[in-house]
C-alpha cells in the first residue's frame, strides 16, 4: 500500500525536478542568447547627457540659450527628496528594494492583463529598466526588449548605486514641452527651481513620464489633474506625505506656465538677436555644432547690453528715417482671412499666430495689429495684447501719398506703436513698417577686440541674415586709409604732393575714366587733403605709385581681405568685404598699429566649469601681489603682433581726424572727444559707410539694399551712416570716455600748408595750417609731386584753394534744407569708391 504512494510521489518529484531543470535551462538559454550582444552598461558610469549651452552677459545674466533637447543636468545630491519620492511613487515604489526588476510587479501586470482579456495592459518596468531602455535599447520587438531590459537592469544594479541610477533617470527622461529631465521640466511648467517645488507640483511633473502628450496641462487638464492626484495618493500611501499634507495638496488647483498662472522662463530672457546668433554660428564652427548644442557650455559674451540697445536704436532710427522718406507703403505682406474678423476672440487668436517681427523697440515697442476698418480720417485696428479697438489718425500717414482707403485693406496685418507727448502721456497710435533698406553696425574695444555691440539688420525676427558679419559689400572710400597707410609706410608723408588730375585707363571692359565726387580736378595736393576730401584720382595715382601688390598685402595683413585682387579699381574699395572686418582693421589704427582679433566671446567653460577658451591671453605680471597700491592697477604685458609702424598709425589717425574735423564727415560727427574716421559711398550709392574711432572705441556702419541698388542722389556715407555713428558714440563716450590719441615716440611735428604742402614756420596759424608728425631722422622733401605715371594736361581747369564747390540745396525726408555736392557718374566705371 505504501510502496505505490511512494512511487507516485517519486514520479511527481521527478517530473517537478525535470520541469524545474528544463525551465532553468530554458531561462539560462534565453539569458545566454539575449545577453550575448547587449551594449555595455558600464558606459553609463561616465554618461554625460546632452545639456543646454547658455550665453551670459558680462554681468552674469543669461541672455540666450541653445539646445536640441532642453535639459539642465542636476546631480543626484542636488535633487530634493520630494522630487525623488514623487517619481518613485509614480513609477517604481519598490525602487530601493528590488534588484533591477520587480517580479511581483510583473506578475501583477500579467494577472491584470489576463483578467481584462488584454484590455488593461500596463507596463511593469522599473526605473532601472526604463534607464536601460532610454539609454541602451530601442523600442522595437516588445518581448525581446523586455528580456534585454531585465538582463541589463540586473547588471547595472551591480555596477551603479541606486542614487546614480535615479540621477540618470531623472536627468534623461522626456517630460513634454521639449523638456528633458526634472530641472528643465520644473522651469518649463512652473518657472521654478527643483527646491522651490511644492508637493503637488512635483507630483505634476512625475505624472508626465507615462505619456507627456496625453497629459498636456491645457488640452488635457482634467486628465493631468486626475493623474497628479493619483501620484499624491501614492506618496501618502508610501509614507512620504502625511494625511493632512495629502489632503491640502490634493485640493490645490492645477496651475502651470502653459495656463498663464506663471510667467514663462523665456520672458526673463531678451529676444534672440544678431549678437547671440553670431556667437552660435562662430562657436558651432570652432567646437562643432554637436558640442555647442549638447555640451552644456557656459559662454561669457563681450556684449554690453546697454550699448547693444543703443546700437539697435541708432541703426533702426536711420533706416526708418530713410524708408519713410521714400513715401511708399509695403506693410508686412500678411493678411487675416475675412472669416476671423467677425469676432474679437477669433481675430486675436489668428493675429497671435501670424509670423511677423515682435522684437522691434524704437521709440517704444512695435505691436502687430490687424486693420478692422478704414475711413477718411481714421483707421481702426486691433492691437495684439491691447484691449479694445484702437484708432490711427489721418495725420499719421502724411508721409504717404495715398489715404487709408487706397492704401490699406481690411484684414491687413500691420505694425503700430504708441506716440506719446513730452510728458509721456499717450497721444495716438502710429503705423510703422520694417524698412526695405537694411544695414549693419559694429562697435568694439580698440585694444582687446571685444565687440560691445553689433546689430545685423533692422529686426532679427524679420531677417536673421547678419549684415555686420555675413554681408559682403563694397567698402568704397572707407577702404582708402589702407592705400594711404601703405604709402606712409613706404616713405611718403602726410605732406607728400600727389597730382589730382584726370586719368584714362584701358581695361578689358573698355576705357575707364574715374572722377572725383565733385567732377572737378584739384592739381597738386598733399596726401592729408586728398583723404580728408576723399579724392578718387589722387588715390588711384597713389596706388599706382606704391603698387597694388603692396596695398593688397596691407589689406590682407589688417584682415580686410583674405586674398585681395591687385586691380587699381580696388584701391577705391570695389572689392567686397564685411563691416566686421573693416571695424577690426580700423581698431588697429586707433591702438597704434597692433594686431586686434575681434571677438564676441570672452570665455567658454565646459559643463564642469573648466575654461576651454579664453580670448585675452595677455600675462598679468603681478595680479597675485597683495601689495599693489589702491591707486594703481596690476601690470599686464601685451604680446600682440605689430601690423604697422606706430608713427604711421598716428599719422594716419591724424589724417582721419581731419576727415571728421573738416572733411567729408565734418557735418555729421560732433563728439566731445577727438574722433577719426572715414566715409564711404559706392557708385550710385549702392552702399554707404562710415567707420570711425575714438581713443578706445571703434565703430562702423553700413547701409544698403540686400539686392544692391542705388539709394538716391542725397545718399552719402556721411548723411546716412554718420548719424548712426553719432547717436551711438554720444552714449558710448558718456560710458567709456575718450581722450587725445597717443603720440608715439620717434617723431616730431612740422607745420605745413594743408592745401599746398609747403613748410611753414613754427609760429604759423590759420585755417590752412596743420601740424604734421614726421619720423625722426627722415628729413621730409617738400614740393616734390607724384603723378603715378599718368600724365597731366596743361589746359585743365583746376579747383583752387579757397574756391567753393558747386553745391545744391535739397529738401530732406524730414522737411529740412541741406546743401550737398553734385553727384558723379564715374563714366563706365561700375564699382569703387565715390565720396
Amino acid at each position: 500500500m505504501l510502496r505505490p504512494i511512494l512511487s507516485l510521489l517519486g514520479t511527481v518529484f521527478s517530473l517537478i525536478t525535470l520541469i524545474v531543470v528544463v525551465v532553468g535551462l530554458s531561462i539560462g538559454a534565453v539569458l545566454h542568447i539575449y545577453g550575448k550582444d547587449l551594449p555595455s552598461h558600464e558606459s553609463l558610469a561616465n554618461y554625460t547627457p546632452p545639456t543646454i549651452s547658455r550665453i551670459y552677459s558680462g554681468e552674469g545674466r543669461i541672455i540666450d540659450e541653445f539646445a536640441r533637447e532642453r535639459r539642465l543636468f542636476t546631480p543626484a545630491e542636488d535633487i530634493p527628496d520630494l522630487v525623488k519620492q514623487a517619481f518613485i511613487s509614480a513609477e517604481d515604489k519598490n525602487f530601493y528594494t528590488h534588484g533591477g526588476y520587480d517580479a511581483v510587479g510583473i506578475a501583477s501586470a500579467v494577472v491584470d492583463a489576463v483578467k481584462s482579456r488584454g484590455r488593461n495592459v500596463r507596463g511593469a518596468s522599473t526605473i532601472t529598466q526604463q534607464v536601460m531602455k532610454n539609454f541602451l535599447l530601442s523600442g522595437d520587438r516588445q518581448m525581446e526588449r523586455k528580456i534585454k531590459e531585465i538582463i541589463l537592469a540586473t547588471r547595472i544594479e551591480e555596477t551603479l548605486s541606486k542614487d546614480k541610477i535615479l540621477e540618470l533617470y531623472l536627468n534623461e527622461i522626456f517630460l513634454g514641452q521639449n523638456s528633458y529631465g526634472v530641472a528643465a521640466a520644473a522651469q518649463t511648467y512652473f518657472n521654478k527651481t527643483l527646491r522651490e517645488l511644492a508637493p503637488h507640483e512635483a507630483a505634476t511633473i512625475a505624472s508626465m513620464p507615462k505619456a507627456p502628450s496625453d497629459y498636456h496641462p491645457v488640452r488635457e487638464k482634467e486628465r493631468l489633474l486626475e493623474r497628479r492626484n493619483y501620484v499624491l495618493k501614492q506618496m501618502w500611501d508610501n509614507g512620504y506625505l502625511t494625511e493632512a499634507a495629502y489632503e491640502e495638496e490634493r485640493a490645490t488647483p492645477l496651475r502651470s506656465v502653459q495656463n498663464g498662472d506663471f510667467e514663462p522662463f523665456s520672458a526673463e530672457l531678451p529676444p534672440r538677436d544678431y549678437f547671440t546668433d553670431e556667437i552660435r554660428r562662430q562657436l558651432s564652427e570652432n567646437f562643432g555644432e554637436g558640442e555647442f548644442f549638447t555640451g552644456g557650455l557656459s559662454v561669457r559674451a563681450t556684449i554690453d547690453p546697454e550699448m547693444q540697445v543703443q546700437a539697435a536704436h541708432a541703426l533702426r532710427r536711420q533706416l526708418e528715417l530713410y524708408d519713410r522718406g521714400q513715401g511708399r507703403w509695403r506693410g508686412t505682406g500678411q493678411t487675416l482671412p475675412q472669416e476671423v474678423l467677425g469676432t474679437e476672440a477669433k481675430w486675436r487668436e489668428a493675429l497671435g499666430k501670424v509670423s511677423v517681427a515682435r522684437d522691434i523697440d524704437l521709440d517704444g515697442p512695435w505691436y502687430p495689429a490687424v486693420v478692422l476698418e478704414t475711413g477718411e480720417q481714421v483707421m481702426r485696428v486691433g492691437v495684439e495684447g491691447v484691449e479694445g479697438i484702437q484708432e490711427v489718425p489721418r495725420s499719421d500717414i502724411k508721409w504717404l501719398a495715398g489715404d487709408f482707403n487706397s492704401t490699406f485693406e481690411v484684414g491687413d496685418v500691420v505694425h503700430v506703436r504708441r506716440v506719446t507727448g513730452q510728458d509721456g502721456a499717450f497721444v495716438n497710435w502710429s503705423l510703422r513698417q520694417v524698412p526695405e533698406v537694411q544695414g549693419g553696425f559694429v562697435a568694439m574695444d580698440v585694444n582687446t577686440g571685444r565687440v560691445i555691440a553689433m546689430q545685423g539688420g533692422f529686426s532679427y525676427q524679420a531677417s536673421v541674415f547678419n549684415r555686420a558679419t555675413q554681408a559682403l559689400r563694397q567698402p568704397g572710400s572707407s577702404f582708402k586709409p589702407f592705400v594711404y597707410a601703405a604709402a606712409l609706410d613706404s616713405g611718403y608723408s602726410p605732406a607728400t604732393i600727389v597730382i589730382d588730375a584726370p586719368i584714362e585707363i584701358n581695361t578689358p571692359q573698355g576705357l575707364w575714366r574715374p572722377r572725383n565726387s565733385s567732377n572737378k580736378f584739384y592739381g597738386p595736393t598733399p596726401l592729408r587733403t586728398g583723404i580728408e576730401q576723399s579724392r578718387n584720382l589722387m588715390t588711384i595715382r597713389l596706388a599706382q605709385e606704391v603698387g597694388m601688390d603692396v596695398i593688397a598685402d596691407y589689406a590682407e595683413r589688417f584682415g580686410v581681405y583674405d586674398n585681395m585682387g591687385q586691380f587699381l579699381a580696388n584701391s577705391l574699395g570695389s572689392e567686397e568685404t564685411t563691416l566686421y572686418n573693416m571695424v577690426a582693421a580700423y581698431a588697429m589704427f586707433a591702438n597704434g598699429g597692433e594686431r586686434v582679433r575681434p571677438t564676441l566671446v570672452d570665455r567658454v567653460q565646459d559643463r564642469y566649469g573648466k575654461t576651454i577658451y579664453r580670448h585675452d591671453e595677455r600675462e598679468c605680471v603681478n595680479c597675485d601681489d597683495p601689495g599693489i597700491p589702491e591707486n594703481r592697477g596690476p601690470r599686464i604685458v601685451s604680446d600682440r603682433e605689430r601690423v604697422m609702424n606706430a608713427v604711421t598709425a598716428y599719422q594716419l589717425t591724424s589724417m582721419l581726424k581731419g576727415v571728421v574735423d573738416r572733411g567729408t564727415a565734418s557735418g555729421a560727427i560732433n563728439l566731445p572727444v577727438p574722433v577719426a574716421g572715414k566715409t564711404g559711398t559706392t557708385n550710385d550709392a549702392r552702399d554707404v559707410w562710415f567707420v570711425g574711432f575714438t581713443s578706445n572705441i571703434a565703430a562702423g556702419c553700413y547701409i544698403g539694399h540686400d539686392q544692391p541698388r542705388g539709394l538716391g542722389k542725397s545718399a552719402y556715407g556721411s548723411s546716412l551712416c554718420g548719424p548712426v555713428f553719432q547717436e551711438f558714440m554720444t552714449e558710448a563716450v558718456k560710458k567709456y570716455g575718450g581722450g587725445p590719441f597717443d603720440v608715439p615716440p620717434g617723431g616730431h611735428f612740422i607745420k605745413i600748408d594743408r592745401f599746398t604742402g609747403a613748410r611753414l614756420s613754427d609760429d604759423a596759424e590759420g585755417a590752412n595750417v596743420v601740424a604734421e608728425y614726421f619720423r625722426d631722422g627722415e628729413e621730409p622733401v617738400f614740393g616734390l609731386a607724384y603723378d603715378g605715371g599718368f600724365a597731366m594736361g596743361n589746359d585743365l581747369e583746376l579747383f583752387s584753394a579757397g574756391e567753393r564747390e558747386r553745391v545744391q540745396e535739397v529738401t530732406t525726408s524730414t522737411g529740412e534744407k541741406a546743401r550737398v555736392g553734385g553727384k558723379a557718374s564715374f563714366g563706365s566705371m561700375s564699382s569703387g569708391g565715390l565720396y
